[in-house]
């Protein structure tokens, strides 16, 4: 009876933070439709308040070309930008190719110390009152600008969080088919989190926050989007989320590398938990406080550890009595559970032998990311994961 106690609760929690919270939400937003006058979201009209295009560079000069001409680009009034940059720690021209561009405001630090730190210094030098945040190896959609301060039009905005959009190459590997199917998922719950409350959280590939707002965040901090933009929310701010502000990359060369990341973000997952813990307390915060728990902290936590004892549990639940019938939930549930683990295995092989068959890929990459969970909660708890890292090859 215990074994089948703690298969159901795995299995709920499971279920329910890759699946149940998507389907909720969907019909939450409907009666919200339904019953409810809907917030127009505000159009671009002539709402253009001077903003900052603000960068942080650790050796990108790969990509400062085309992060330059594409900033540039951009469909806004040139004289209403600041374009800055702060370059802590490169040591491989990128200052002096970025002093070749006129128009670029370049603060360089000869020492790295981490991207925190970076955007903690180049605050200062913000001259205006909206501040949009991208990184160096993005392209930017042509209309992200007044994508982004149309909802700063509404006073309730505190924080624009932008779309992340995986580059869909054929020769992509498993990191490239389940990194696209991953932040498409991914980006329909933002867009449905929005519509209900407000964004939770955004990524520092596109995002934007009234420059008034911004308070210095701790400079070991690992996910500095995240907790820049949640602490808005904790100031009672609605974190918007714009699909029409896009920034497009390249997926990482393999799932190898692919991990190093989620690694990472998952160490930078729990800290953030602990960071943010007040806004687990849905009497100061409400539904953002359950959004925040079903959408990040499940995921971060008992998602990934529930998915591996889910296989061993099932099997001993199968076994318990010694007569097992072939036609039962738990035997068939089983036997599902070991064909995605197999066809994961495949999907392991193949990327191995540079074989491309993306219908494997999708469950190779999600074994992979819970996997790179649990790596990230052991070292957290190590306190292993350093504020600067080795970033992942992309595509």
């Amino acid at each position: 009876m215990i074994l089948k106690l703690f298969f159901w609760i795995f299995f709920f929690i499971l279920f329910y933070t890759y699946l149940g919270y998507a389907v909720l939400l969907f019909f939450l937003n409907l009666i919200k439709k339904w019953f409810f006058k809907s917030e127009k979201v505000p159009g671009q009209g002539n709402y253009e308040p001077d903003v900052c295009l603000f960068v942080t560079a650790f050796n990108e000069r790969d990509f400062v070309k085309q992060k330059v001409e594409n900033s540039f680009s951009l469909d806004y009034p040139k004289e209403k930008i600041q374009y800055l940059w702060i370059t802590d720690g490169s040591d491989d021209g990128t200052p002096d190719i970025l002093k070749a561009y006129e128009g670029l405001e370049i603060h360089h630090l000869p020492e790295r110390r981490g991207k925190m730190h970076a955007m903690n210094r180049g605050m200062h030098f913000v001259k205006t009152p909206v501040v949009i945040f991208s990184d160096t190896n993005t392209r930017l959609g042509k209309n992200s600008i007044r994508e982004i301060v149309a909802h700063f039009s509404n006073p309730k905005i505190g924080c624009v969080a932008g779309e992340k959009r995986i580059v869909d190459k054929k020769e992509d590997g498993a990191a490239g088919a389940g990194e696209g199917l991953y932040w498409r998922f991914e980006s329909w719950i933002k867009e449905m989190d929005s519509n209900l409350n407000s964004a939770v959280g955004a990524v520092g590939e596109l995002f934007a926050i009234r420059t008034e707002l911004f308070e210095a965040v701790e400079e070991d901090t690992i996910l500095d989007d995240f907790v820049i933009s949640l602490r808005i929310a904790q100031k009672k701010f609605r974190i918007a989320y714009s699909p029409g502000a896009y920034a497009e990359e390249t997926a990482s060369v393999n799932v190898n590398e692919e991990l190093k990341r989620k690694i990472r973000i998952a160490a930078g997952g729990i800290q953030t938990i602990f960071r943010l813990k007040s806004l687990l307390n849905p009497f100061r915060y409400g539904i953002l406080s359950w959004q925040y728990f079903s959408h990040k902290v499940l995921r971060w936590t008992l998602a990934p550890v529930s998915l591996f004892l889910l296989l061993p549990l099932n099997i001993l639940v199968v076994f318990e009595n010694g007569n097992f019938d072939v036609f039962g939930f738990y035997f068939l549930f089983l036997a599902l559970q070991l064909v995605l683990y197999l066809f994961a295995f495949i999907g392991w092989y193949f990327e191995n032998q540079k074989l491309r068959l993306k219908i494997l890929f999708v469950p190779y990459y999600f074994v992979a990311i819970n996997y790179a969970e649990i790596r990230g909660i052991i070292r957290f708890l190590k306190g292993k994961q350093a504020v600067t890292w080795e970033k992942s090859k992309r595509a």
